[in-house]
């Protein structure tokens, strides 16, 4: 069958949507008092890439919220960018201009009837507080839960929130991988403790949200964002499915427990102290942390969900070692770390220019997985989904053909209809992303966006990937 057959399979309501992040998308990083955030010296220092103008966001926001309705959305992720606040994250008032701003998005969302899905961090601390440990210092853990607190009870339009994207992505890219700053590579204290303490973070978050619907009646939700990819043994010795069982539980399982059983499962404890000893490394946990771990479980209303990749480990008792693909030269990633396992190819498994495994099944199995070990799980958002790929330029008709986006998503789709007739509360799909956008590591030749953006121009064209992902959304609407 069909995609567009089984799609109407969807539920009334099922939310069709496309995602955003702040500092890749708004530029103006300058405008309106801004404070800077981590990247923005970091960037310069660089001399790659920078974020201005990205996409433009700041002041085109109505023009590709149009855009979004025009071709079927119902829902666009966004972020506050925290320093258009608080320019120093924890300053005693806000900008008054950057309230107006988010303000004016958050009404232009409701004018062409696409709802907002907010998140409150994606990977852009404040400078002031980076520069004193970003999440390793337990000042940036107060800081956040104030600007939490003043955005829940300023923007009452707002009725879906989130609090931090990709918890373990910012973990791993800051001190393991090494490709956001502060460049750490296999710092694995500063790796594990950055995720517990991020934890932390989201959930005193949601239990202050929850506890302020109860006296001020919000009427929202919150949940968290994490980005899952999971490991296969690259073959079937008991070494190597021990290398993916170590992965799973450093890159998926460490922060799915906290969040969803409100405490560090006893095998997840142990394959996490084997990572921990073979890397001299350690991890700390304050005597309040887990309480408000476990107070927060069963308070999550959603989670999203980003899954682009799976990952096939082989085991490895060398020291670690990595290299990162920024540029799409593909074929040259590398990742060896050392107490847990290497990175390997299989036969078969395509990937992208930037070595990213193209492995549908493996959001099967996730969304299988989780549901399952995980009795506090609340409804699944995929928040995140979609091809990073080289798109050629429009042709004479304004269109941009990008066919290997149509397939990514379409083999992907097909993965989670499949998981929600097995019983999977799946309510929700966000393609990553709305438009061609900035990308942290990687500049602007790695396009993600249903709109083509010349970044010269900032003129906006359509992709064939938009046309068929509207021909989705008209068939839903008719099955409904």
């Amino acid at each position: 069958m069909s995609l567009l057959n089984r799609v109407q399979q969807l539920p009334k309501g099922f939310v069709w949507g496309a995602a955003t992040a702040a500092y890749q998308t708004e530029g103006s990083t300058k405008v309106a008092g801004k404070g800077k955030t981590m990247w923005d010296d970091y960037l310069v220092a660089q001399g790659r890439f920078l974020p201005d103008p990205a996409s433009d966001f700041y002041n085109r926001y109505e023009e590709d919220i149009r855009l979004s309705a025009e071709h079927g959305l119902n829902a666009i992720r966004v972020s506050i960018a925290w320093t258009r606040i608080f320019p120093n994250g924890d300053d005693a008032e806000p900008l008054a201009e950057g309230v107006k701003h988010y303000h004016e998005l958050f009404a232009c969302c409701k004018k062409y009837g696409v709802e907002p899905y907010v998140s409150l961090h994606h990977f852009d601390s404040p400078a002031a507080l980076f520069n004193q440990g970003d999440w390793l210092n337990r000042k940036t853990v107060d800081a956040y839960v104030r600007y939490a607190e003043f955005c829940f009870r300023e923007f009452r339009e707002v009725k879906n929130w989130f609090t931090i994207n990709e918890l373990i992505s910012l973990s791993h890219s800051q001190y393991i991988q090494g490709n956001f700053p502060p460049n750490h590579h296999f710092d694995v204290t500063s790796g594990i403790q950055s995720q517990h303490n991020e934890l932390v973070a989201h959930a005193r978050a949601v239990n202050l949200y929850k506890d302020l619907d109860e006296t001020e009646h919000l009427g929202g939700r919150i949940g968290m964002v994490n980005v899952l990819t999971p490991a296969y043994p690259a073959t079937d010795s008991p070494a190597d499915q021990h290398a993916a069982d170590l992965y799973n539980a450093f890159y998926t399982d460490f922060i799915m427990d906290g969040a969803f059983l409100g405490h560090y499962s006893a095998r997840t404890l142990s394959l996490i102290n084997e990572i921990l000893r073979a890397n001299n490394a350690t991890l700390t946990v304050e005597d309040s942390d887990m309480e408000e771990l476990a107070k927060a479980a069963p308070r999550n209303d959603m989670f999203g969900l980003n899954y682009y990749q799976s990952a096939f480990i082989a085991a490895y008792d060398g020291e670690s070692t990595n290299s990162f693909n920024g540029t799409g030269d593909k074929g040259t990633s590398c990742f060896k770390f050392k107490g847990v396992g290497q990175q390997v190819d299989m036969p078969g498994i395509p990937t992208t220019d930037w070595d990213w495994l193209i492995y549908p099944q493996g959001l099967y199995d996730t969304l299988k997985h989780i549901s399952a070990t995980y009795p506090n799980l609340p409804v699944i958002y995929i928040t995140e989904n979609g091809l990073g790929h080289k798109d050629p330029e429009p042709d004479a008709n304004g269109i941009v053909a990008d066919p290997e986006r149509i397939d990514f998503v379409d083999q992907h789709m097909e993965k989670v209809l499949q998981a929600r007739a097995e019983g999977v509360d799946v309510q929700g799909y966000f393609i990553w992303s709305l438009q061609d956008q900035f990308s942290w590591a990687n500049g602007y030749n790695k396009r993600y966006g249903l709109f083509y953006i010349d970044f010269d121009t900032q003129k906006r064209y359509i992709k064939q990937s938009a046309l068929w992902y509207k021909e989705l959304a008209d068939t839903m609407a008719d099955a409904q």
